[in-house]
């Protein structure tokens, strides 16, 4: 059988780039004051679409990431608004008329207020709820697509919400950050199963492809000679990379990746989190660690072909779902890219099945806590006019892709 072509291409995130997304739980977290600064018209993409996707075909993108809002689609328990499902429905034919594979994500960090009122993903109800928006969703716009991305980043919006408290619902509780990722975990799974049977009833040949985007960090110890600091390595690679994984294992058609960077872990460090350890103090300074980018993240171009090769006993279709840079620099733009696409490539080689590489993302956005400083964009969006400008590292990656060689 012919293997389908790589998909190439890049993603965005519904409330990082629609705008006035006021229905959802983010919405009202920067409404109470709890971020640097509110997501407000972002970079208008709700009513921009059109021209972005043109920019996505103009680079010679095949496949393009986006999310749909829930709340958009569901603004009352039950309710479904036919103008977001139109919306959607017509964002998809926009990508296929370009050329470009919808890669459609059902839950990007966002949910209506009604369900964060409720208790978000530690209601008993939670699964319940998502599943009814998801069946939705796949049997209005199911034929349409053909890969789906059921939860973006479980772990992060975990750690996030539930640990940390910077993000929606600013929790700082352990057992409810793990109740919220168990629920997580059998919404994936209950959203794959929906998504199966409703496209097996219409007969959707060949089946869709479904799995979740999945946060992986590579973890060295701060000493390579400490024993403490490598076991926390072991047990916070098994907890913040593997488990997930094993839960889903049998309800993925593709692991979905998304890489960024490097921690160095001090362990034990017996504070709450106990034997994952803590990043060491200044891992800038650390002999091994590379440049940093404006986020604060080592760029460690070498993790992402360890993180594939580590993948390639699951036996399953990867798909980078996302991997960028926050830079002033655009030349390091490039020089990110491109070395991470050499370390996918040498993965390759070795025999791990990859299907594609998104870069994250499109255009520049509204960075969550971070607010609009980052940039990750291979487009720049100027905030004041919603102009766009097409960076060189945007043309460097179209000449690649194009090509086809580095």
């Amino acid at each position: 059988m012919e293997r389908p072509p790589f998909l190439w291409g890049a993603g965005t995130s519904a409330h990082q780039v629609e705008g006035n997304n006021w229905l959802n739980d983010w919405w009202a977290w920067e409404q109470a004051g709890k971020v640097k600064e509110p997501s407000g018209l972002a970079a208008d993409q709700y009513n921009r679409f059109e021209s972005d996707l043109d920019l996505a075909q103009s680079l010679g993108h095949n496949a393009h990431r986006f999310s749909i809002e829930w709340a958009r689609i569901e603004p009352t328990p039950g309710f479904y608004s036919e103008e977001a499902i139109a919306h959607y429905g017509q964002m998809i034919d926009a990508c296929r008329r370009r050329g470009l594979e919808p890669i459609v994500t059902l839950h990007h960090f966002t949910h209506p207020l009604w369900f964060a009122v409720q208790g978000g993903w530690t209601s008993p109800t939670c699964v319940d709820s998502f599943i009814r928006y998801v069946g939705m969703v796949s049997h209005r716009l199911g034929e349409k697509i053909r890969w789906w991305v059921t939860i973006n980043e479980p772990t992060v919006l975990v750690f996030y919400g539930y640990l940390d408290g910077r993000w929606p619902p600013g929790e700082k509780s352990f057992s409810k950050a793990t109740r919220a990722q168990e629920n997580l975990i059998r919404a994936h799974q209950a959203a794959y199963a929906v998504i199966h049977a409703q496209a097996k009833q219409r007969g959707q040949d060949p089946p869709p492809r479904v799995g979740l985007a999945h946060h992986m960090r590579c973890y060295d110890p701060c000493r390579r000679w400490s024993l403490s600091d490598r076991l926390s390595v072991f047990f916070r690679d098994r907890m913040a990379n593997r488990s997930v994984l094993k839960a889903c294992r049998t309800r993925m058609d593709f692991i979905g990746l998304n890489y960024y960077t490097r921690d160095f872990i001090h362990g034990p460090g017996w504070n709450s989190m106990g034997f994952l350890g803590t990043p060491c103090e200044n891992p800038q300074h650390h002999p091994e660690a590379g440049p940093r980018t404006g986020m604060g993240w080592e760029i460690y171009p070498e993790g992402l072909h360890r993180v594939l090769t580590s993948l390639k006993r699951w036996r399953k279709p990867i798909l980078i779902c996302e991997n960028g840079i926050w830079t002033p620099d655009d030349n390091i733009r490039w020089d990110f890219i491109r070395r991470h696409v050499e370390q996918m490539v040498a993965a390759m080689k070795e025999g791990v099945e990859v299907a594609g590489y998104l870069y994250w993302s499109l255009i520049d956005n509204f960075e969550w806590a971070d607010g609009f400083a980052p940039r990750f964009g291979l487009v720049e969006v100027d905030y004041a006019t919603q102009a766009r400008r097409i960076r060189p590292s945007a043309q460097q990656y179209a000449r690649l892709i194009r090509k086809g060689e580095l």
